[in-house]
């Protein structure tokens, strides 16, 4: 609809409203069908998607993987359902799991072996403009053709395709700069350290550019207040009569009476969507203020509203239902809100292939697999998070920091949302994108303890 209205914000990277919304368009003004524009975006997803997986496992291969390592992949990548739902999902949430999923696995080779990810006589200038506008450079300025480059595109689209990926990013390439000290690495410092900084400048380029270009409203706020919001909602809708008539008044400034009555704990769409964000910008620091005044006197419901809408993210055996009872285009969510299993207006869904367009409605709305044991947890976020932090665990335990750091960006991300509006699986669909990274690295470092 924005690229209908020519009205644009940046609640959602415009780069991904740029892409969605004019293939459909596109399609629709050629054709005079919005379902063909679907369809035609829905492809091209597919498309790229099973490219990066494709291009993934012959990265592992290059790295040692064997033949049945590789053909597991394969089948895992093209039919384990989380993958191929968001995939097939029309969320910018799809392929920022492959931009992270590329950015990893090159930041594994950088790591590993930096004088080979990088030519040792090489041009920074060169490198610079290469991170930063994503051009092409001689080869001879790269062992491997293309890398660098390579590395910075799929970095600069994993920023501008989901805003959390930038601080993801952001504070990961401080880390690694500040505190890698094995000389190695040290040689490299400074071509790494311009080429995260040329990125990151890339990133601020471009998004600015857009929202300059489209007048693109930046003043939304809620996004990134959503758990402060949360928290004094829960205050008011439960300890109301703590607040002082002052607070009550100040923060209804904000926050509307009617929105604070619709707080659920799971989920802060009911109340955020009526966020002030012209009230919040003439004081913030007024209600920064307020928020910790009712804080220090509600510690207890602070944490609560927090784990509330983060705790499907860390705990394996919640049931993804934070939608119950929310009535969408042609159904309203009960027992489950795995997946948005919707065609959203003036789209009309029709299947070719009724049976498994079934077998994904009912693993998106209903709680079958979700109360399989064991199989559950192949399903559950909170255990695909332990599954990688044990791993994780294991490369500290065996000393091999080496492979750990590529993934504390992916950890990094992990950060981001747990302080977002609520726990959904596609905010995390990258977990079960980089299992087979994990479990190759695991099994290189389990046979290298042991002389293999």
């Amino acid at each position: 609809m924005q690229v209908v209205t020519r009205s644009f914000t940046t609640h959602h990277p415009l780069v991904h409203v740029l892409l969605l919304g004019g293939i459909i368009q596109l399609v629709h003004k050629i054709s005079g069908s919005y379902n063909l524009g679907i369809a035609c975006y829905t492809l091209f997803q597919m498309a790229v998607m099973s490219c990066i997986y494709a291009w993934g496992i012959g990265r592992l291969k290059k790295e040692g993987a064997g033949r049945g390592f590789a053909l597991l992949s394969a089948l895992y990548f093209g039919l384990w359902p989380v993958l191929v739902m968001f995939s097939l999902c029309s969320a910018k949430d799809g392929l920022f799991t492959g931009m992270l999923l590329v950015t990893v696995v090159l930041l594994q080779e950088m790591f590993a072996e930096p004088e080979v990810f990088f030519k040792k006589k090489g041009s920074v200038l060169l490198l610079a403009a290469a991170s930063l506008f994503m051009l092409g450079a001689p080869e001879r300025f790269f062992h491997r053709k293309g890398d660098v480059v390579l590395f910075a595109g799929s970095c600069l689209l994993m920023m501008l395709l989901r805003h959390n990926g930038f601080y993801a990013f952001a504070v990961f390439a401080v880390l690694v700069c500040a505190f890698d000290r094995e000389a190695e690495f040290v040689r490299f410092r400074k071509r790494i350290l311009i080429l995260f900084a040329g990125t990151i400048a890339g990133y601020f380029l471009i998004s600015q550019a857009l929202a300059l270009a489209l007048h693109a409203d930046a003043s939304e706020n809620q996004e990134m207040l959503t758990v402060p919001i949360q928290q004094m909602a829960r205050v008011y809708q439960m300890e109301r009569d703590s607040l002082t008539d002052g607070e009550r008044a100040a923060l209804c400034e904000i926050l509307p009476a009617q929105a604070l009555e619709r707080y659920t704990p799971k989920v802060s769409d009911g109340v955020k969507v009526d966020f002030d964000n012209e009230a919040y910008g003439r004081d913030p620091g007024k209600y920064r203020k307020l928020w910790l005044q009712i804080g220090l006197r509600h510690p207890i419901a602070y944490l609560n509203a927090w784990f509330m809408t983060s705790y499907g993210f860390w705990y394996p055996d919640t049931v993804i239902d934070v939608y119950r009872g929310n009535s969408v285009f042609t159904f309203t969510y009960a027992d489950s809100s795995y997946f948005g299993y919707e065609v959203e207006q003036p789209g009309v869904r029709r299947s070719l292939l009724p049976f498994l367009d079934e077998a994904y409605r009912r693993m998106s709305l209903e709680i079958t697999q979700q109360r399989i044991p064991v199989l559950s947890m192949l399903f559950s976020p909170g255990f695909l998070f332990w599954a990688h932090l044990f791993v994780l665990g294991f490369f500290w335990y065996a000393g091999r920091i080496r492979k750990l750091a590529p993934f504390a960006l992916s950890l990094l991300v992990w950060l981001t949302v747990i302080l977002g509006p609520t726990y959904l699986v596609r905010y995390v669909v990258f977990l079960w994108a980089l299992l087979p990274v994990l479990l190759h690295d695991i099994g290189c470092g389990s046979a290298n303890a042991h002389g293999g």
